[in-house]
């Protein structure tokens, strides 16, 4: 498959703040104890493809990112790291790599993407159609604790969120309009010329854009130079290219012409000889049968471009870790309904234990929980449905429960955790309480008077849905 790859990997990305910093940025964020872009370049490694261009915000985090990566995948993968200014969009980053863009396609994937759709798929949809883009639609995926989650209100409860609101054709291979569900208010406006082209569409709220497009070089790149304001591909390019996908504007020698708007459209009597062509499975694609003009005989100088979609099985797993309620329904998943994603061996209790991990007398790991490397927890302890990372020391008489605990934390004796993520080097003191909360470490490490101490949860202290961290300090 001869597609150039590029993962966007973001840098300190706004909403997960302050679960990434300058010593974590959002590319290295763990899932299941690995960071969150090695599912990402794993699963295409697992399709056969090894050469990448990893794009990362910031020069600080792409050396961060770099480091991990040849440490990592030494052998194994070709990944080219371009640190790319930060805040300047997905479209900007890959303006900014422009020249190292030379295959005929691009498939561009978010690094923050858990997923088990084969990108080959999506490829050779692109290739059988000869798109400008295509894009990845999955299921709209659940979000919140499950039924057994620390919280049982009915506010808690497991509900689809509305990421975006996608018109199709009724072939459902076109892609006719996209926007997201907070860009939508009342009304839905729709080209006209595409509506009369293709006689009908579907309006469907339950598909997510899953950030994986196939992109062809010279047309991604005629956008991206002429329109130096789009910052965003989901926001800019794709609604961009859906619109106009009928006009003149992108010709087929690579040239982008200049937008007027003045193509003439079928009459009313060629909508119904179009939809009645559109049922035939075996038809010309509405933007032939466009560009023949309205008898439908003469050729016409009317150019079109093909917005197609890959719409993945509901049985496929797709997420993207775009908010910490992400980061925790991605932990979970992973060592549970989703545990094929994790590359782990699973125990025949169904847990990942690290032979390095001690437990003591009467403390039990229960299925779909993973307990990390030099770990260590006291007596009577239970965890239930949660990740606990690398070298943690757990008192005795400590719950946890559909939480994440990350590596090098302290919890002591008759601690109750649920519902919630703990970073790296914080320290629970004897009887705290947790609930639905999240306790960030101290960022800036050289201002603290004792090396490697994180924030600190007193004694007794009860928290619920709070956020506990300490402000970087300047």
């Amino acid at each position: 498959m001869d597609f150039q790859v590029v993962v966007l990997a973001g840098g300190l990305s706004k909403s997960l703040v302050p679960l990434v910093s300058k010593e974590v940025p959002k590319a290295l964020l763990p899932v299941a104890n690995r960071p969150v872009l090695s599912y990402v370049l794993e699963h295409f490694e697992q399709n056969n493809l090894k050469d990448f261009i990893v794009v990362v915000e910031g020069e600080s985090a792409a050396l961060l990112v770099g480091g991990w990566i040849s440490n990592a995948y030494v052998d194994r993968l070709h990944v080219e790291v371009a640190a790319v200014p930060e805040d300047i969009g997905t479209a900007g980053a890959l303006r900014a790599i422009d020249h190292h863009l030379t295959a005929k396609d691009i498939l561009v994937v978010s690094g923050d993407l858990v997923s088990d759709i084969p990108p080959g798929a999506v490829a050779a949809a692109h290739r059988r159609q000869d798109a400008a883009v295509t894009a990845m639609l999955c299921s709209t995926p659940v979000s919140g604790p499950s039924e057994s989650g620390s919280s049982g209100g009915k506010d808690k409860a497991k509900k689809p969120a509305r990421h975006n609101i996608i018109g199709l054709d009724p072939t459902k291979q076109f892609l006719l309009h996209i926007a997201a569900g907070g860009e939508v208010e009342k009304d839905i406006r729709v080209q006209k010329s595409i509506l009369r082209a293709v006689g009908q569409m579907e309006i469907r709220a339950d598909l997510m854009d899953a950030h994986m497009y196939a992109f062809k070089r010279t047309v991604l790149q005629e956008v991206l130079n002429k329109k130096e304001t789009f910052l965003s591909l989901r926001r800019d390019v794709l609604p961009y290219l859906v619109r106009s996908q009928l006009r003149s504007e992108l010709s087929q020698n690579g040239v982008l012409a200049e937008e007027n708007g003045h193509h003439k459209d079928f009459s009313e009597s060629s909508t119904v000889m179009l939809s009645q062509l559109l049922a035939n499975a075996s038809t010309q694609s509405f933007h032939e049968l466009y560009a023949l003009g309205p008898d439908g005989s003469a050729p016409s100088p009317r150019k079109t471009h093909k917005c197609c979609v890959y719409i993945a099985s509901k049985s496929n797993y797709c997420v993207r870790l775009n908010s910490i309620q992400a980061f925790s329904d991605i932990n979970r998943d992973v060592i549970g309904d989703a545990s094929h994603l994790s590359d782990y061996s699973f125990s025949p209790q169904n847990n990942i234990i690290h032979p390095t991990a001690v437990l003591g007398s009467k403390t039990t790991v229960g299925p779909h929980c993973m307990l990390g490397e030099g770990s260590q927890m006291g007596d009577k302890c239970s965890v239930k449905k949660s990740v606990i990372g690398r070298h943690c020391r757990i008192g005795s008489n400590v719950k946890v429960v559909n939480s994440v605990i990350m590596d090098h934390v302290t919890i002591g004796d008759g601690c109750s955790i649920q519902g919630s993520v703990i970073c790296s080097n914080v320290q629970l003191q004897e009887r705290a309480v947790l609930k639905d909360c999240q306790v960030f470490l101290l960022l800036h490490f050289a201002r603290l008077t004792q090396v490697g101490a994180g924030y600190v949860v007193s004694a007794g202290s009860e928290h619920k849905g709070e956020s506990l961290a300490k402000k970087e300090k300047q």
